[in-house]
């Protein structure tokens, strides 16, 4: 909430006696006290925080991205888990990412699970939602960005890698990864390696690997070649 505040403002702010208590900088900025009742109508959640805001939406179109010449973007192809998402959002901010995009067919950033998993970082780093797989993939590329799909049987390591100029993540839908006409698209075909028995990675744990590996590999002399 104090991301929000910070950011864009909040068009409603709406607190219980408890929360006004135990946030007084956030409750200063607040609409109207709720009872917990109405908290829990208003938040949608089984233990509700005791505060609820309201703001727009944030939605930035992906030209205004690739006009600030970006290093980093993430690109959530098919990605159907608001929990997953949202851990991606918080992750490629921790990571330095200079967007998050949501292509059609892909979950809603804005889902109240989303939001949540995203711990502020939805209001830190620019996110795009909406155009088609193929288009973005275009766009992106002709910007500069080099894209690289996230696969399973792909066989580059993540650890082997080039990552040290701009590089576009393709991250595919959680049970069935990335469609091949999608996989098709990239430059590089890249996986993360399993050392033990898991038969595999959950997508918001896969992000982290490649979104940190691009983000060390821009910092060091000759990327992320071991």
């Amino acid at each position: 909430m104090s991301s929000a505040l910070a950011t864009t403002g909040l068009a409603e702010l709406f607190v219980t006696a408890e929360a006004a208590v135990r946030h007084p900088a956030i409750a200063e900025h607040a609409t109207a006290e709720v009872s917990d009742e109405v908290m829990a109508a208003l938040s949608g959640t089984v233990t509700p925080q005791g505060v609820v805001g309201v703001a727009e939406l944030l939605h930035v179109p992906l030209a205004t991205v690739l006009a600030s010449s970006p290093r980093l973007v993430a690109v959530l192809a098919y990605a159907r888990d608001p929990g997953n998402a949202g851990t991606i959002l918080r992750t490629a901010d921790a990571a330095g990412a200079d967007a998050v995009v949501f292509p059609d067919d892909s979950v809603d950033p804005y889902n109240p699970k989303c939001v949540r998993s995203s711990a502020g970082s939805l209001f830190h780093l620019p996110v795009v939602e909406g155009g088609d797989v193929a288009e973005t993939v275009a766009a992106l590329r002709d910007a500069g960005l080099r894209v690289l799909a996230t696969t399973a049987d792909a066989g580059t390591l993540v650890d082997d890698a080039d990552l040290s100029g701009p590089v576009a993540w393709l991250f595919g839908n959680e049970a069935w990864g990335l469609p091949d006409e999608v996989v098709a698209l990239a430059d590089e075909r890249v996986r993360v390696p399993i050392h033990g028995r898991a038969e595999s990675l959950n997508l918001s744990s896969a992000a982290a690997v490649c979104l940190y590996a691009s983000a060390r590999g821009q910092r060091e002399p000759g990327g992320c070649r071991s």
